[in-house]
Protein backbone atom coordinates (compact mmCIF):
# COMPACT_ATOMS: atom_id res chain seq x y z
CA UNK A 1 0.00 0.00 0.00
CA UNK A 2 2.80 2.26 0.22
CA UNK A 3 4.47 1.60 -3.01
CA UNK A 4 1.79 3.60 -4.64
CA UNK A 5 2.16 6.94 -3.16
CA UNK A 6 5.77 6.54 -3.02
CA UNK A 7 5.72 6.15 -7.16
CA UNK A 8 3.63 9.24 -7.06
CA UNK A 9 6.19 11.61 -5.01
CA UNK A 10 9.11 10.59 -7.42
CA UNK A 11 7.12 11.26 -10.46
CA UNK A 12 6.02 14.11 -9.43
CA UNK A 13 9.76 14.78 -7.93
CA UNK A 14 11.23 14.34 -11.37
CA UNK A 15 8.92 16.55 -13.30
CA UNK A 16 9.50 19.59 -11.53
CA UNK A 17 13.44 18.92 -12.14
CA UNK A 18 12.88 18.84 -15.25
CA UNK A 19 10.91 21.51 -15.31
CA UNK A 20 13.69 23.44 -13.47
CA UNK A 21 16.16 22.02 -15.97
CA UNK A 22 14.34 23.40 -19.03
CA UNK A 23 13.79 26.97 -17.76
CA UNK A 24 17.62 27.09 -16.58
CA UNK A 25 19.00 26.19 -20.18
CA UNK A 26 16.27 28.74 -21.49
CA UNK A 27 17.99 31.59 -20.15
CA UNK A 28 21.63 30.84 -20.87
CA UNK A 29 21.89 33.34 -23.87
CA UNK A 30 21.20 36.48 -21.83
CA UNK A 31 24.17 38.77 -21.55
CA UNK A 32 23.89 42.35 -20.29
CA UNK A 33 24.83 45.70 -21.90
CA UNK A 34 27.15 46.28 -20.16
CA UNK A 35 29.51 43.58 -18.25
CA UNK A 36 33.35 44.47 -16.82
CA UNK A 37 35.78 43.75 -13.75
CA UNK A 38 39.26 44.79 -12.75
CA UNK A 39 40.95 44.53 -16.02
CA UNK A 40 38.45 45.94 -18.74
CA UNK A 41 34.91 44.74 -20.01
CA UNK A 42 32.38 45.09 -22.89
CA UNK A 43 29.77 47.17 -24.24
CA UNK A 44 27.05 46.72 -26.05
CA UNK A 45 27.38 48.04 -29.81
CA UNK A 46 23.25 48.73 -29.11
CA UNK A 47 23.89 51.45 -26.77
CA UNK A 48 25.98 53.93 -29.25
CA UNK A 49 23.12 55.74 -30.56
CA UNK A 50 21.73 56.12 -26.68
CA UNK A 51 24.69 56.77 -24.57
CA UNK A 52 28.12 58.10 -24.08
CA UNK A 53 30.20 54.53 -24.14
CA UNK A 54 33.39 56.22 -23.66
CA UNK A 55 32.40 57.87 -20.25
CA UNK A 56 30.45 54.24 -19.36
CA UNK A 57 33.85 52.82 -19.84
CA UNK A 58 36.27 55.53 -18.11
CA UNK A 59 33.36 55.98 -15.02
CA UNK A 60 34.11 51.75 -14.69
CA UNK A 61 37.75 51.92 -14.58
CA UNK A 62 37.88 54.99 -12.48
CA UNK A 63 36.36 52.79 -9.71
CA UNK A 64 39.62 50.79 -9.52
CA UNK A 65 42.06 53.67 -9.80
CA UNK A 66 42.65 53.13 -13.22
CA UNK A 67 42.42 54.51 -16.81
CA UNK A 68 40.33 53.22 -19.96
CA UNK A 69 41.98 52.54 -23.22
CA UNK A 70 39.25 51.05 -25.99
CA UNK A 71 40.23 48.20 -27.88
CA UNK A 72 38.15 47.77 -30.91
CA UNK A 73 34.26 47.24 -32.04
CA UNK A 74 33.12 44.67 -33.19
CA UNK A 75 30.26 46.49 -35.45
CA UNK A 76 27.63 43.60 -36.95
CA UNK A 77 24.85 42.68 -34.82
CA UNK A 78 25.02 41.74 -31.46
CA UNK A 79 28.80 43.03 -31.58
CA UNK A 80 30.40 44.85 -28.47
CA UNK A 81 33.03 47.77 -27.86
CA UNK A 82 35.74 45.75 -25.79
CA UNK A 83 38.10 48.02 -23.32
CA UNK A 84 41.15 47.54 -21.12
CA UNK A 85 41.62 49.21 -17.65
CA UNK A 86 45.30 50.11 -17.08
CA UNK A 87 46.86 51.69 -14.49
CA UNK A 88 47.77 55.71 -14.44
CA UNK A 89 50.90 56.20 -15.84
CA UNK A 90 54.60 56.71 -13.83
CA UNK A 91 54.49 60.51 -13.41
CA UNK A 92 50.87 61.65 -13.66
CA UNK A 93 50.05 63.80 -10.96
CA UNK A 94 46.17 63.21 -10.95
CA UNK A 95 44.06 60.10 -9.97
CA UNK A 96 41.43 59.12 -12.84
CA UNK A 97 38.56 61.60 -13.18
CA UNK A 98 34.38 60.00 -12.48
CA UNK A 99 32.52 60.90 -15.58
CA UNK A 100 29.09 62.32 -15.10
CA UNK A 101 26.68 60.55 -17.93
Amino acid sequence: MMEIPMRTIRAAGLTVICALLVHGAARADTVPAFKGNDTGGIISTNLIGQLDIRAMAVEHCARYGKVVKLLGVQASYGGYVSFACRWVPYGANERPLRAAY
